[in-house]
């Protein structure tokens, strides 16, 4: 990815839609860094400070790339549209290429073709990584580089246009990307303060719920002595903690009994942690 921010940045130029393009990708950096830093501090553990830990670091994380991406994107909205409506023709003029003089949009073009290839490999590697490990930071730098094949051909058809005489194709195809920008940035603005605020846990892509609720409320339900059970649950980072209340058959072995749920409810997926087991009468769950 630094490849593809340098190759854009040689021949960036005087055009909307390929500076664009080019900061986007410096975008793309966000979510990654803010999974590095974020697993670091996660790491960490309990102190004296954080006693139980700092495994929201990911969730922050989350918000402060998202944030950044959706600020930015309001930023180039605004000023694409402005250079659009003053009606500013771009040039695009020539370069000097091994001692020729060549027209600075087909090295544009170029560039922007390479600037396609490395994102959207990378997004398709990261995106089951992102799944298994319900790391959403990763997961939306995963689903951004993979749909960074419509900002560079959004680009190259700007470009393409300014070479034919539409002084437009420049600043509107700059204006789609923005809007691209913008799109993933209050998507995932969004999620992030869901998880923050303590919403049931959903999955990293599809925002649908997690599926460890299901199978927790099933391992509680396994337990002998267990006539129902209701799990609340809540995001804290990777992990999921929250609590279970049971209902008993009957008041023998209680403790006992409520030590087999914790267990079962931990033992179903490997996100759960940190479970409290509450009994509830019956008919009060």
């Amino acid at each position: 990815m630094s490849t593809v921010i340098a190759v854009l940045y040689l021949v960036l130029g005087n055009a909307q839609a390929t500076r664009t393009a080019w900061i986007e990708d410096v975008l793309g950096l966000l979510p990654a860094i803010a999974y590095l830093v974020a697993a670091s501090i996660e790491r960490r553990g309990p102190t004296e400070r954080f006693p139980l830990g700092l495994y929201r670091a990911v969730s922050i994380a989350y918000l402060v790339g998202a944030t950044a991406t959706l600020l930015v994107g309001v930023y180039l909205l605004a000023e694409n549209g402005i250079k659009l409506l003053e009606r500013e023709h771009p040039t695009i003029g020539l370069m000097s290429v091994a001692g020729h003089d060549v027209w600075g949009g087909w090295l544009m073009m170029s560039a922007l073709l390479y600037s396609i290839v490395p994102p959207v490999i990378l997004g398709h590697l990261k995106m089951p990584i992102a799944r298994e490990i319900h790391d959403k930071p990763l997961m939306a730098d995963a689903a951004m580089q993979k749909a960074d094949w419509m900002t560079g051909v959004g680009a190259i058809v700007g470009i393409a246009g300014v070479g034919l005489g539409f002084w437009w194709a420049d600043a509107t195809a700059a204006l789609l990307i923005s809007l691209d920008i913008i799109r993933d940035g209050v998507r995932h603005v969004w999620r992030a303060m869901g998880d923050l605020a303590d919403r049931i846990p959903h999955t990293v892509d599809r925002d649908k719920l997690h599926p460890a609720i299901g199978a927790a409320t099933k391992a509680a339900m396994s337990v002998y002595g267990v006539r129902s059970a209701e799990v609340k649950l809540r995001e804290e980072g990777h992990l999921l903690t929250g609590s279970v209340y049971a209902e008993l058959a009957d008041e023998e072995e209680v403790i006992g009994r409520l030590d087999k749920v914790r267990d079962a409810v931990e033992a179903s997926d490997w996100r759960l942690y940190d479970i409290v087991v509450t009994p509830v009468h019956r008919g009060k769950l």
